[in-house]
């Protein structure tokens, strides 16, 4: 038996939850899902925080849970959140 492949969305994360865990708000029909880190975002230390958009897989099986695979930029952020500080000329 095959197995069916993942579908993607765009989401928000509204919260910050227990074990990496995270509620997201997505941004087609507006459904509250609860989201894992992908492995290779823990890997790597991507940190995600509420306000952050998101692109998260969701099973056909279970559509209530997902797990996050990419972290994007906030929308309405005009300026990165760490700006690099000029070097001081010797």
């Amino acid at each position: 038996m095959a197995k069916e492949e993942a579908m993607q969305f765009q989401g928000k994360v509204l919260e910050a939850l227990a074990n990496t865990n995270f509620k997201v708000k997505l941004l087609q029909n507006d459904h509250e899902l609860i989201c894992h880190i992908a492995g290779k975002m823990r890997k790597n230390f991507i940190r995600i925080i509420p306000g952050d958009l998101v692109t998260v897989e969701v099973s056909p099986y279970d559509i209530t849970k997902g797990r996050i695979v990419y972290r994007g930029k906030p929308r309405n952020a005009d300026s990165p959140p760490f700006q690099k500080k000029p070097h001081k000329q010797k």
